[in-house]
């Protein structure tokens, strides 16, 4: 719990340098709508950058840590965290549909693995730990969910892996990192306020049904998700051999859906729509404010990007994608639309990233304890229905 402090610090430190900068490229790309027209050129400098400088399995990202924590073997390289703050940074500046989990949990973790080597940690355990508290203090950062942060750690590990008397050091890992990202002005989204929070409306059996029917929807999208994310990784590595070209394949297919759109609302992070956009995760939490195809749309957007080699996290589309699906189920369903939104928010991402705990945690902690019962039964049976191979993770595992 001790050593969870030093590297909460980094990690919140990081994370609030992270959504500092976010907010900057983000309003830049607004601003210069152009740069769309450069994001293959990006994709090939992000790529020759880690070409040239990653080694020892960086470009694996979050894998990577996960893979650390189930087998310790050469550590967590150091460069991982700038490597990966800059290749998000470029991704967003110039248009790419990624998020920003992936890029918290990677500084996390490899600012985790500095730690461990400075103060020489040989304990496989120890390390272990450490690098969890790395993940913890970064999700918990960059979402202001610090205990969702510390049972992601947790959870997103194999059966087997799950070293339940870590928690404590997790928790505290996941708080501090919140603190210092808070304390350096970072600013988090009040999502009770922005959607209408769900606790204005009672809980019922006839509402928990509804959720749960909705978690069925949500699995299969986070299924979905990660089936076209790694299917199209699969297939640009094969139609692509040359990895430094596959971002610019990547980039030319987003400014293709765009064009082919006329709509530039799947972008970029998504939390709030772009000048004279209509589609967010802000606007499914209102009547009419999503389509019936947004959440398909994002998650091709998303797909390509990340899978060409394009640099972020998965979390935030996952976000958009659940919340614009839950306000078209919610009309279908007779449900308010507010809460079924909060409900696909957090429920595909649980059943995507095999951590329906997580989900529910983070749902509580983003949209008050009201619908807790709700959360529950859409995040299990997202999980139910999700895919084998979630995330992190391959068939099997």
């Amino acid at each position: 719990m001790v050593l969870a402090l030093p590297v909460a610090g980094l990690a919140g430190s990081a994370g609030a340098l992270f959504l500092w900068s976010l907010e900057v490229v983000t309003r830049l790309h607004w601003a210069h709508p152009w740069l769309l027209w450069l994001l293959p050129l990006a994709g090939v400098a992000v790529a020759w950058a880690y070409q040239k400088t990653a080694r020892g399995g960086v470009e694996r990202g979050t894998r990577l840590i996960v893979e650390e924590i189930h087998q310790p073997g050469g550590g967590m390289p150091l460069r991982m965290a700038p490597l990966v703050l800059l290749g998000t940074l470029i991704t967003h500046l110039f248009g790419g549909s990624a998020g920003r989990e992936g890029t918290a949990v990677q500084m996390g973790g490899s600012l985790a693995g500095g730690v461990c080597r400075w103060l020489r940690l040989r304990a496989q355990e120890t390390r272990r730990t450490v690098l969890q508290c790395g993940m913890a203090a970064g999700f918990g950062a960059v979402f202001g969910t610090p205990v969702a942060g510390a049972v992601f750690a947790l959870e997103v590990l194999r059966r087997g892996h799950r070293r339940l008397w870590a928690f404590p050091a997790l928790l505290v890992a996941g708080y501090a990192g919140d603190w210092v990202c808070t304390a350096w002005g970072a600013q988090h989204t009040d999502w009770r306020l922005l959607a209408g929070s769900p606790e204005g409306f009672s809980l019922s059996p006839v509402l928990v049904l509804q959720a749960a029917l909705a978690g069925v929807a949500f699995g299969l999208a986070g299924r979905l998700f990660c089936t076209v994310s790694h299917g199209l990784q699969q297939g640009l590595a094969k139609w692509c051999p040359a990895p430094l070209w596959r971002p610019a394949l990547g980039g030319a297919l987003v400014i293709a859906l765009t064009l082919a759109l006329g709509s530039r609302d799947y972008l970029g992070l998504g939390v709030l729509p772009p000048p004279g956009g209509t589609v967010s995760i802000s606007t499914a939490f209102t009547a009419d404010g999503a389509d019936t195809w947004s959440w398909l749309w994002k998650l091709l957007f998303t797909a390509v990007t990340l899978a060409s080699g394009f640099k972020g996290g998965e979390v935030t589309p996952l976000f958009f994608i659940g919340a614009t699906l839950g306000s078209v189920l919610a009309g279908w369903l007779g449900a308010p639309v507010p809460a079924l939104a909060a409900l696909g928010f957090v429920a595909v991402f649980a059943g995507a990233a095999r951590t329906p705990l997580a989900g529910v945690v983070m749902g509580v902690e983003l949209f008050g304890p009201a619908w807790t019962l709700a959360f529950a039964a859409a995040c299990c049976c997202a999980r139910v229905f999700s895919s084998k191979a979630g995330l992190y993770h391959t068939a099997g595992a």
